[in-house]
């Protein structure tokens, strides 16, 4: 990458970030977030009374509340630039597509982590508690990063298929699910009934939540970080397909 294409993708990124912090929407999200999981975290996943320093009650429910936060941040990636057509705006700038895409991507993915980073006080108090394994606690925040891209990606793609946001958050949240609830086995025993023993794998083999729960618990294989990226490769390579189809109409 060279240095104007980097200068590009930064352009897009800030525009997009003082978007997101211009208005009360951001900090609202943020709020709702930290409420959550403090929510699921000390009253659901009772966090005291299970006698370990761990934040495995944090970390768990994580799929479950990036399933409607994620679809909420990035809804309006692309369907507002399509509503008050200000996308034919950008893409007659002089950047490319792929340039717009990673760029509001990565602006998106910033703020998503700056509201998991601000659960900070949790990794304090699990501290003072007790004597956590920083490692796996670690592992669980780049498996919650990377869990959080790739929910990212796909609202991204879903964005790009609509102006009306609240079209792209239905299927958005509908196609996370499925990436939820695809090796689950009340999912696969229904498959096994009438497909093939590799359709039934290869829907399996789509599920975030077996990656996602080697990296929380602490084994941060290649294979896992290789499967999020993927998904985020995929969905922002269709993005960019779907775009570049509006940029040709």
């Amino acid at each position: 990458m060279n240095k104007e294409s980097f200068a590009n993708i930064a352009t897009v990124a800030k525009r997009e970030l003082t978007g997101y912090f211009s208005s009360p929407v951001a900090y609202v999200v943020i709020i709702i977030f930290l409420l959550l999981t403090g929510f699921f975290t000390f009253m659901v996943g009772r966090f005291f009374d299970t006698g370990e320093a761990s934040l495995a009650p944090f970390f768990i429910w994580h799929p479950w509340l990036y399933l409607f936060l994620v679809p909420a941040v990035g809804m309006r990636l692309w369907s507002e630039e399509r509503r008050l057509g200000t996308i034919e705006l950008l893409l007659t700038m002089p950047i490319t597509t792929w340039q717009a895409i990673v760029g509001k991507f990565v602006a998106s993915w910033a703020f998503l982590t700056l509201a998991l980073m601000l659960t900070f006080p949790l990794v304090l108090t699990v501290a003072y508690l007790g004597n956590p394994d920083l490692g796996v606690i670690f592992c669980g925040y780049i498996g919650s990063f990377l869990l959080a891209g790739s929910y990212l990606a796909v609202s991204s793609m879903t964005s790009a298929m609509t102006r009306n946001q609240v079209i792209s958050f239905i299927v958005s949240v509908v196609a996370c699910l499925f990436l939820i609830l695809a090796g689950w086995p009340p999912v696969t025993n229904m498959l096994v009934e009438w497909a093939p023993s590799w359709l039934v794998e290869g829907v399996a083999s789509l599920s975030v939540m077996p990656h996602f729960d080697d990296i929380q618990r602490g084994l941060l294989d290649s294979s896992d970080v290789f499967y999020f990226l993927s998904v985020i490769v995929f969905c922002l390579f269709t993005t960019g397909v779907l775009i570049r189809s509006e940029r040709g109409g």
